[in-house]
Formats: structure tokens, sequence, C-alpha cells
């Protein structure tokens, strides 16, 4: 099974709308889906690697989503998702206003 475990490990490939900030660091503002965009309401956290960039962001709707940025290809891809609508498979900060643990 080791190729379906490698399937497995890829990420969504994503467009993302990006601010760059007065030090030049991108901040998304929105993620597209194909046509679909999802504008981003607060980026919650962020840390970073060597060669790259994670945010947890909250989006239009009450969705949260992890997306990267890989420095050297210039690539986004998402990470992980939750919905709104299902609080089980919950990602949001403890402080966010929507938070179950608030």
């Amino acid at each position: 099974y080791p190729c379906a475990v490698a399937e497995y490990r890829k990420y969504v490939p994503i467009h993302v709308e990006c601010y760059a900030g007065y030090r030049g660091a991108q901040e998304p503002l929105a993620i597209r889906f194909g046509e679909r965009r999802v504008a981003v309401c607060a980026v919650v956290d962020r840390w970073y690697s060597p060669s790259q960039r994670w945010f947890k962001v909250e989006a239009e709707g009450g969705d949260t989503y992890i997306v990267r940025h890989d420095e050297p290809s210039g690539e986004w891809e998402l990470a992980a998702y939750t919905s709104e609508k299902s609080p089980g498979t919950d990602l949001r900060c403890p402080t966010s206003p929507r938070s179950p643990l608030s």
C-alpha cells in the first residue's frame, strides 16, 4: 500500500490571492478552488519552516482552512479544512468568537 500512502500525503493545489505587507510577507486574502473564490476573514494562526509558510485562516461562512505556501516553488496547497457545519472536525482557535471552546 505504499502508493496509497503517498497519494494520501499529497496536498490539494489551490490559488491564493495575497496581500504583501510592509515587510513583503504574503498574507492570504482569498482562496480559489477553480472558479470558486472564498474570502479570508481572519488569519487565526501562522507558523514557518525553513522553506514553507503555513496559515490557519477563518473564511467567510465560518469555515476554517490551513494552507501551505512553498516558498521555493511559489505554490500554495490546502493542507486541512473544516466546515462550520461539522463541529467534530473543529480546527478553530479557542479564542475565536465562534469557537465552541470559548
